[in-house]
Formats: structure tokens, sequence, C-alpha cells
């Protein structure tokens, strides 16, 4: 057996491929779009791809399954479980609890283990030539490193009513499935740590039914379903905006794009002309170097590992959008909006000079120090806000300071005054960076950014008040 690992860090996301070396087969489970990482890996090993399964309808990444089967001829695997509703709407061989299906000599036997979502499948792994006992169990969203996928996301995000309590208790059921398998199975979970899927994922990759039996809580309520449910369903991150449409456009027909795409560089008067009609620019860089210098009205969405999160926090699938990105930097930052669907990228240009050469000014940020934000804090007039999740502000926060998530920031310029002096602040100064850009966006004229944050605060030995 040929098995490797494939990890997006940027959304936190795994995938598998694995080969019948025999056969020169392979299957790949749970794929990103960006799909050439698997046609290397299969002419790298001389392996054709047959087969492409996925464990459930995700919400959180666009998945490859179509575009792998576009340019393989590989048939997909995916799941008819869940009932009406939950069904996936294009031609595929579908999967219940029990199907076994083989990819050359390895088998694959399907569970049906519904509480993520009400499809979701997980797959055991035998490899046949080696022993009859199962090896691995590909669990996609229900178990991971240390914690359960979280049964929210349906409401949440997609705006299911009443489907949490119901997915909470389906889950419980489905880990005392997985509580009656053999300890020495291998685990491979479909995210790690930084995943929006669960609130305590685990850093390491893989893991095993005894060692989760062990160490996962979703395991220590042997008899407490109702307290499985309170805990499960308490203090979840907040759901990025477009994991709605993900779940959307992982069930229906859609276009398939199967290459990076490239990206056209605007002309100064193109790139004047789209702002004046309102498009959005999102400015890539360091949150250091727009605070030194910006576009007036652009967004600092930083080229990092969350890129794409953030993208998908403040951008709509029907509008366009410039970047403001290094040319060095185009395939990398593609390749992420692609994992989340956003192709609708108008143009971009280099650097922020295609502004001054207009003959307009850039702005600067207001970043101020430590010693800065304690002595306003002093005084009145000032509105003061943490700007990261309430479950990171409940379990910490700076005394007389006011909640409100970027993420949601603009839904609720109401409550940030216009009138007095704001000063914003989150963990370490990436999400205040987001966050300045779309206050001053939006017609704020007095912000100041603390960026240092709470790290800051914390590490000097400042106090914080918690809530239970």
């Amino acid at each position: 057996m040929y098995f490797q690992h494939v990890y997006d860090k940027t959304l936190a996301q795994a995938s598998y491929f694995i080969g019948c070396q025999k056969e020169g087969v392979a299957i790949v489970i749970d794929p990103k779009r960006d799909v050439d990482t698997y046609l290397d890996i299969a002419k790298q090993n001389n392996m054709k791809i047959t087969h492409v399964a996925e464990t459930h309808i995700h919400a959180d990444f666009l998945s490859g399954s179509r575009e792998l089967a576009e340019l393989t001829g590989a048939k997909m695997y995916l799941s008819d479980e869940g009932g009406e509703g939950w069904l996936y709407e294009f031609p595929h061989e579908g999967l219940k609890d029990g199907t076994i299906f083989k990819v050359g000599n390895l088998k694959f036997e399907v569970f049906h283990t519904p509480g993520h979502t009400p499809e979701s499948i997980s797959f055991l792994l035998t490899d046949v030539p080696a022993s009859d006992k199962p090896v691995m169990l590909f669990t996609g969203d229900f178990v991971f490193v240390g914690d359960v996928g979280r049964p929210d996301l349906l409401e949440e995000a997609a705006g299911i009513k009443g489907t949490k309590e119901v997915g909470a208790h389906q889950m419980f059921k489905s880990v005392e499935r997985f509580r009656q398998l053999e300890d020495y199975i291998q685990v491979w979970p479909g995210h790690g740590a930084g995943s929006a899927c669960g609130k305590a994922l685990g850093a390491v990759p893989s893991t095993t039914v005894g060692y989760e039996k062990v160490r996962n809580w979703a395991l220590q309520y042997e008899d407490n379903e109702n307290g499985f449910v309170k805990y499960l369903l308490e203090d979840q991150p907040e759901p990025p905006r477009y994991f709605a449409m993900m779940k959307k456009l992982n069930k229906v027909d859609r276009k398939l794009v199967t290459e990076v795409p490239k990206l056209k560089k605007l002309s100064k008067e193109e790139f004047k002309s789209s702002m004046d009609k309102g498009v959005k620019v999102i400015d890539t860089r360091l949150k250091a170097e727009f605070a030194a210098g910006f576009i007036p009205g652009t967004i600092n969405i930083q080229g990092n590992n969350a890129f794409a999160t953030w993208m998908g926090w403040f951008l709509s699938y029907d509008e366009p959008f410039i970047l403001i990105a290094e040319e060095s930097k185009h395939d990398d930052l593609m390749r992420k909006l692609m994992r989340i669907g956003l192709d609708n990228v108008y143009g971009y240009v280099p650097t922020v000079d295609v502004w001054t050469e207009l003959g307009n000014k850039l702005e600067k940020s207001n970043v101020i120090s430590l010693d800065e934000f304690k002595k306003i804090m002093e005084t009145n007039h000032t509105q003061i806000l943490d700007l990261r999740g309430a479950a990171e502000y409940k379990a910490g926060h700076i005394k007389g300071v006011d909640n409100l998530f970027v993420g949601t920031l603009e839904k609720n310029l109401a409550k940030v005054n216009k009138d007095q002096q704001v000063v914003i602040h989150c963990q370490s100064g990436d999400r205040t960076a987001i966050g300045y850009s779309l206050l001053v966006k939006n017609g704020f004229k007095n912000v100041k950014n603390y960026s240092g944050g709470m790290n800051e605060w914390v590490n000097t030995g400042n106090p914080v008040v918690t809530e239970n």
C-alpha cells in the first residue's frame, strides 16, 4: 500500500492519497480543488487515480472531487445517507452504511457517522494482502485528534434551523460506535488545529482509536448524553460567512476549474475606474507595510495562512474584486482563493504605487503602543473594542472593553461610535489590521490600532477578566 497525507495548512484541511502498488491504482479522499498535487503524486508513483471519495458535503472548502474526476476519469464515491435534502445533486457512486468497495487490493468499508452533518461517512481501510484486520479509519469531520466535529454549522452558517441539537445527539451515538473499534486502528481526520470545524482540534496529524478513548473529551461522556450535548454546543468559534456557500457549491453541479487561474494586470486607468465603481480592492501586503501607506478604501487581508478564511468573511461570491499583490505571490494566493471558490477576481496591481502615480496620496494607520493605549484607557470619551471571537473574549479580556468580532464588524457599524475616539485590538494585530481598514473604508476618522493586542498585554503582566 502507498499512503500520502496531503495537508493544506491555510485551511487546516487534510486529504489522502492511498494507492495499491500491485495494481497501480489509487483513491483520493476529500481532495482540495487545486488537484495538480494529486496528479503529481500519481505520476511520481506510476499510479492511476481511479476513485475519488468524500466523507461529507464540506462547509469549509470547495472540494476538488469533480475537477479530479474530470481530469482522470475516476469515479466519485459519495454518501447517499442523510435523507432528503442531504444528497449530492450530480452523478456519483452512492455509498451507504456497510457498503464495501475495493481499490486494487485495498478494501474500504463505509461507516455512516452522522453528527457533524446528517450524511457524514467514514472509511475503514483494510490492506488485504497484509492482513484481514482493518488498519486505518478516515473520519472526515467526525472524529479529530482530541475533538469531534461541531454539529451547529448547518444552523449557524447555513441557516438551517433546528439542526444543531439533533446533530449533537447523532454525534453522541456515532461516538459510541467509534468506541467499539479496536484500539490499534489509526485515525486520519479531515482537519487539524486551526480549523473552524471544531473548538479543540489537536495539532498532530493522526491518532489511534485507543488514544482518543483516553484523551478525547467526547469519549469521556459514555453515560451522560445530555452533558455531551451541552459541552459540544457551547463556545464554538464563529463559523466563517462563506461556509453557507460551500455547502451549496459542494452539493450542486457547478463550473469546474481544472488549473490555477492567471491574474490580469490592470492599468492605472482600469484600476481607478474600478474603484470609482465600488469594486472592492484587497491589499494583501503584511500589516506593517499596509500601516505605513495604504490606498484609502482598500481592505487589508494579509496573504498569509488565514487569507482564504478572511476573504470568505468579507467578500460575496457574486462580486468582482481586485488584489494588490506582487506577481511572485499570485500562484499561492490564487490557490487559496480556489480552495473556497472565490473565482471572481477582476485583476490585480502589483503595488500601491498605482495610486500615487495617479496623483493621489497614501494614508497611514494610526498604530499605538502599549503605553499610549494605557493612557487612553484612563481618559473618557473613548470606545475600546476587542475584535476577537466571543469565546476568546470570555476566556480572558481587558476589563471594561467591549467585544465586537471583526468578521461581523461591517454588519455592526452602528455599534461603533463615530463621534468619539475608537481604539481597537485583537490577539496579535492581524484582525485589527483588517478592522482598521474596514472602519476607515466606512468613514470612521478617529480610529487607533493597539496592534500589540492581548499577546503584549498579557506578556507584560497586565490583568484580564473572564466570563463563565
